[in-house]
């Protein structure tokens, strides 16, 4: 059989004392050699040596280049043949090569993957896009402070925001001096509520003069009393005051600034589509009108968008201003006038009427929300 061949001639190889291979002998032995194994091996480069006597083994076969070859060291490899490559691109299979041989070109058909989108041109283009969002706008800022730009008004919306911003300057006024009056009151209270002990103290302390240190005593206690009254009505309407500049206004306002926003990118894209349809229209600029056309309609809607959002929040904004206004207005009046009228019954009544809980020492203030 084949395969018995190369056992027979390795059994026949004689050896020299020193335990070499003799040269005719070993040409003889890769000719019988080449013709069992398989088809495909490599017998260019390989060679067989035999090791001495006293060595285990009694022949070994290494891969490397064979004597006269000037090939380098490669390693044994089984290809297939012509033949087998055909029938498998045929059926359109891929060659699978054994772990630690070296990889061979793979036959078959070669599928192309869909090309995955790189985060980092998304990142590049979205950066791309803002510059020239920001440079027209920058442009289009600076051309309308030095009066070459056009620009386009709303005259109602553009007053009614104007008389906006002016009443927030007034009521954050209000809004101080109201602070203001609370911190001296309440120092005035705090003071009086001393005055009060001490002329008790000197009553107890003082039999001639009893009763006239009693009676300062019982006064600077109920002007006390009073005064921390008035002093929670005028803390409620610190706060309520406060959020309706700080919170519901503030809150228009930013709106506000978002529509002048779109109203200055919509006079940017504006003036870039004028400019183009006042040049020349050519194979090369008609792509760039469509463009610039559809654009413009996008911050078209934006605009048309915020403007309309800006007159509904003014528009609830002035009811709930009016509505927030009197309640305060009319709590703060009252109570001023019951408190220095000594009218401490109306001044209590005024507290109960707005559902206004004092407070008590070492507690905190409670929330507006918890007082509505």
């Amino acid at each position: 059989m084949a395969q018995e061949s190369p056992k027979n001639a390795a059994a026949e190889i004689p050896v020299t004392s020193n335990g070499q291979l003799e040269d005719s002998h070993e040409h003889s032995f890769n000719r019988d050699l080449k013709r069992s194994l398989p088809v495909g091996l490599g017998l260019a480069e390989t060679k067989i040596t035999s090791h001495g006597f006293d060595s285990t083994k009694e022949g070994v076969v290494e891969a490397g280049p064979f004597p006269g070859s000037s090939a380098s060291p490669k390693s044994s490899v089984i290809s297939p043949s012509s033949a087998a490559a055909s029938r498998l691109a045929g059926q359109g299979c891929d060659l699978i090569i054994p772990t630690g041989g070296r990889a061979q070109q793979k036959s078959g058909p070669v599928v192309l993957a869909d090309e995955v989108k790189n985060p980092a041109m998304e990142k590049l283009e979205l950066v791309r896009k803002w510059s020239l969002n920001t440079y027209k706008c920058t442009r289009q800022i600076i051309s309308e402070k030095l009066g070459r730009g056009s620009r386009t008004v709303d005259l109602e919306l553009e007053a009614q925001i104007d008389i906006l911003r002016d009443n927030k300057k007034k009521y954050e006024n209000i809004l101080k001096l109201a602070q203001t009056l609370s911190t001296q009151l309440f120092q005035m209270v705090h003071t009086q509520r001393q005055l009060g002990d001490a002329f008790a103290d000197l009553s107890l302390k003082s039999l001639e003069l009893h009763e006239e240190f009693g009676y300062n005593a019982e006064t600077q206690k109920l002007l006390a009393k009073n005064g921390e009254t008035l002093l929670g009505a005028i803390n409620f309407f610190i706060a309520s005051v406060n959020t309706l500049v700080n919170k519901t206004i503030e809150d228009t306002l930013l709106t506000v600034k978002q529509y002048e926003s779109a109203r200055i990118e919509y006079d940017a894209y504006r003036t870039d589509l004028e400019e183009l349809n006042l040049g020349p229209r050519d194979a090369n600029t008609l792509p760039k009108i469509e463009q610039s056309q559809q654009l413009f309609q996008v911050h078209k809607e934006k605009y048309d968008k915020m403007r309309n959002d800006v007159s509904i929040k003014l528009k609830f904004l002035e009811e709930n201003k009016v509505k927030v206004l009197h309640n305060q207005l009319v709590l703060f009046h009252n109570a001023i006038a019951a408190y220095f009228a000594g009218n401490q019954k109306q001044l209590e009544q005024t507290l109960k009427q707005f559902h206004i809980k004092l407070k008590t020492p070492g507690a905190d203030a409670p929330s507006w929300l918890e007082e509505q």
